[in-house]
């Protein structure tokens, strides 16, 4: 049976094993508990970012610095989250705090063009191979919308290509085919990795095509590579038809100097960035060849428009000179690959020990873990079993100082020292022998 097809239910050890962790949780965070209940009157689901909540309710954080977390219950995690990607500097880094507060100094809404936004895009595109030219934005989501209306306007056809499990922002995402609130493009949605089913739905679709956007490492799905074949030959198929190839490295741009395209040696026409880039402001960036982007340019005339008041917001543009200039060097990029690649492998070593009931996916900094066996190379149904085991595992993470994404992704901020790493190596070790009959039931 096909891994997307599994529909086994939790058994009843696991369901009593995660109500008696629910119970410790809630017990420990009674601050948290009545946070959750006040903010339930005014806020849908007691929260303004549907990713944040869990059962039987969310730790309502209290302060941050460094690589540690503090909630207002007094409890301190290894923060291993890391804002998702965007906190890859970790909690008050201080050049990255010098330069806010000299921002601030000078006046926050100048309604006008500034210095830093030239000097970061300049940054930006000496690094990332596709980038001629590059423009900002307050959100990733925004970078893939305005990418993709761009290939639209660019190539005079109306529809998209997305992988099925693909997070491109909360108006582009695909997990389980789609959402209801989704723009409304004409989408067709491919199997991530497949690239005999891929390849035939460019060939049926490519007509209307006006561009395939994809992520070099499927991020919000499971932080799954994809195979660099694949990769390439949807730059010779979107090549050889007109149809623009976006990469969405909003998440995966932070895998060495020039993201993963530099490290592939596979070149889009348009490329997103966001996330940590800003230096953990809110930012978002699309560009690519310059005779696509030259659509925006407004000394031309009928260029088109790209609006956004915060789009060259001085708190941004200030910290990401500082975090892509002085900080993520490309030197310090590759060393975190390498110190994320090496905590994956002493990961995985752990789950083999334990008679591979779980394993790691990723690459570099970002990794996920997962239980299930066979191939693991692209977003899958998620069974009842598996879900209760991830929320066993964040549930028991928690109890033993460290802060995880609920679905088990880990991105490492430049922050987290080896003692962190080694804190979470053993504590999926004790969580591979304490629950070890729970992960070997089927």
């Amino acid at each position: 049976m096909a891994p997307d097809t599994i529909l086994a239910r939790p058994n009843a050890a696991l369901d009593a094993a995660l109500a008696e962790a629910r119970d410790a949780y809630t017990a420990a965070r009674p601050r948290s508990a009545a946070a959750h209940q006040r903010a339930c009157a005014v806020l849908p689901g007691g929260n303004t970012r549907s990713v944040l909540y869990y059962s039987p309710f969310p730790t309502t954080m209290a302060r941050g610095e460094g690589c540690m977390l503090e909630d207002i219950d007094g409890h301190r995690y290894v923060d291993l989250c890391g804002e998702y990607t965007a906190g890859l500097f970790g909690h008050s880094e201080p050049r990255i705090l010098a330069a806010l507060q000299a921002a601030l100094a000078r006046g926050l809404n100048l309604a006008a063009v500034g210095e830093n936004e030239a000097r970061l895009a300049e940054i930006l595109c000496s690094r990332f191979p596709s980038l001629d030219m590059v423009r900002f934005t307050n959100s990733g989501t925004e970078a893939n919308l305005l990418a993709v209306g761009l290939a639209r306007t660019h190539t005079g056809r109306p529809a998209i290509m997305a992988m099925h499990g693909g997070y491109h922002g909360g108006l582009m995402t695909f997990a389980g085919g789609g959402t209801p609130t989704n723009v409304p493009f004409p989408v067709t949605l491919a199997p991530y990795n497949d690239i005999v089913a891929t390849l035939g739905l460019i060939k049926a679709h490519a007509a209307d095509l006006a561009a395939i956007i994809v992520e070099p490492m499927i991020g919000n799905g499971g932080c799954m590579p994809a195979n660099p074949a694949f990769l390439r030959m949807l730059r010779d198929e979107t090549s050889r038809r007109g149809i623009l190839l976006i990469f969405d490295e909003v998440m995966t741009s932070r895998h060495g100097s020039g993201g993963l395209q530099a490290r592939l040696g596979i070149t889009p026409d348009l490329t997103t960035l966001g996330k940590y880039i800003g230096g953990g402001m809110s930012f978002g960036a699309f560009g690519g060849r310059r005779e696509v982007m030259a659509r925006l340019d407004a000394t031309k005339p009928g260029a088109l428009s790209h609006s956004g008041t915060f789009n060259n917001n001085v708190l941004s543009m200030a910290a990401g000179c500082v975090a892509m200039g002085d900080i993520f060097t490309a030197e310090v990029a590759e060393a975190h690959v390498t110190r994320g690649e090496a905590l994956r492998g002493r990961l995985d070593a752990v789950c083999q020990r334990a008679g591979g009931v779980m394993r790691f996916t990723g690459f570099g900094s970002m990794m996920q873990p997962h239980f299930r066996d066979g191939p693991i190379d692209r977003p899958y149904q998620l069974t009842p079993r598996e879900d209760a085991l991830r929320e066993l595992l964040f549930l028991d993470l928690l109890a033993g100082g460290v802060y995880a994404a609920r679905r088990g992704l880990v991105a490492l901020s430049l922050a987290v020292g080896a003692a962190e790493m080694d804190q979470y190596v053993d504590a999926i070790e004790e969580f591979c022998a304490s629950r070890g009959s729970l992960l070997r039931e089927t």
